[in-house]
């Protein structure tokens, strides 16, 4: 038994020893800023409050997909949790396109979306933020292969309970999805005993398996979350045709392209939701030679302290008057700090920049269809 001390309490863990992954590598811990749930696991794989070199991800990504079924019946959908496993879902989804060519891919999102039909929203009870919205296709013929779809495979980072994946279910068996048959949870860590709802064949699958329980401290201090949970158009607009999943999409392989120098040290941080084309680039930049490793902005807010070492708070770039966060970054570690978004540059943060003298700006707006030369002229 694994015994870890927070400030509102203790946290005791039960790693599976069968386990693909060891928790060791997979994870370490932080608490949350948050009255509904005190701790946090902390992914040492998923670059998102620890950065992480990109083959590691990959790598990630790759066991998990490999251990979702090979006989689920079709058509098959991917859906990835935001904002922490919209990157993961998509990983995981690339590689099981081998097997399953015409699964379709979506995220679960908190960034409305002109132009879509919504197909559900549901609650993330625990989390920050609870409300989510999952989007349907404009497209007719995507759309009607989503509703009769008979499988889904659900991708998070990590299942306490599992009671996310049985909310976001139920709505959409609420909606009209009468065709399921199958559900495929993929977790980096479950720590549930797995999802059960009638009349559906259940499956869990994880690097990492085990059982947890929380003890509350006798007198735990008081905390304040910031106001994160905001579900609206902000005041910078996003991708028109986001390529990564928020509208439902077969291909996710669209990136900016940059051109670098071998050895460089570069940092590629995506943002909120944007972080799978953010990925590709910094996966392609380790191709290209550069020592790289991939982190993400947050608007998930946790206390300093064990996996948390070093935060930076600042206004969010879409402009929904909300705090963001970046984690365990030391511009010092790097050559180059790449902050992509999918809103304009002038979106981000005068302070966030401030605060990385070394930062630069990609803005997938601006650069749609690109080749960018970090050292002269676009191509």
């Amino acid at each position: 038994m694994i015994e870890i001390k927070l400030q509102r309490g203790k946290l005791y863990l039960q790693p599976d020893k069968n386990s693909s992954w060891k928790w060791q590598n997979l994870l370490d811990f932080a608490e949350r800023i948050n009255p509904k749930r005190a701790f946090l696991f902390v992914s040492k794989v998923l670059g998102r409050h620890i950065p992480v070199s990109p083959d590691v991800m990959r790598r990630a990504f790759t066991d998990l997909a490999e251990s979702v079924p090979d006989d689920l019946p079709e058509p098959v959908i991917v859906i990835g949790m935001a904002e922490t496993a919209v990157g993961l879902g998509a990983g995981v989804h690339q590689v099981l396109q081998k097997r399953y060519s015409d699964a379709i891919y979506i995220t679960t999102t908190r960034h409305p979306v002109k132009g879509a039909p919504l197909l559900a929203r549901f609650l993330e009870e625990h989390s920050h933020a609870q409300d989510q919205l999952l989007y349907g296709s404009p497209d007719a013929d995507i759309q009607k292969k989503i509703l009769a779809s008979k499988s889904i495979v659900l991708v998070d980072d990590e299942a306490s309970t599992g009671k996310t994946f049985i909310n976001l279910v139920s709505a959409l068996q609420a909606v009209g999805f009468d065709q399921l048959s199958h559900i495929v949870t993929a977790t980096l860590a479950d720590w549930s005993a797995g999802i059960h709802i009638a009349g559906l064949n259940c499956q869990s699958i994880a690097l990492m398996k085990g059982k947890w329980k929380w003890q509350d401290a006798e007198n735990p201090p008081p905390i304040t979350m910031p106001k994160v949970d905001t579900v609206a158009f902000g005041k910078f607009n996003t991708l028109p045709e986001p390529t990564w999943g928020r509208v439902p999409v077969y291909d996710t392989s669209a990136y900016i392209r940059l051109k670098t120098k071998p050895a460089e040290r570069i940092l590629v941080l995506g943002s909120g939701e944007y972080v799978w084309s953010s990925f590709l680039l910094a996966e392609d930049l380790q191709r290209q030679g550069a020592e790289v490793k991939f982190s993400a902005i947050t608007r998930s807010p946790i206390a300093i302290g064990h996996a948390i070492q070093s935060a930076l708070a600042f206004p969010d770039n879409y402009g929904l008057g909300i705090q963001n966060f970046v984690y365990n970054i030391n511009p010092l570690e790097y050559d180059r700090i790449l902050i992509t978004v999918e809103t304009s540059a002038d979106s981000v943060a005068t302070s966030l920049l401030d605060a990385i003298p070394n930062a630069e700006v990609i803005s997938a707006v601006e650069f749609p269809h690109q080749t960018v030369n970090l050292y002269g002229a676009n191509e």
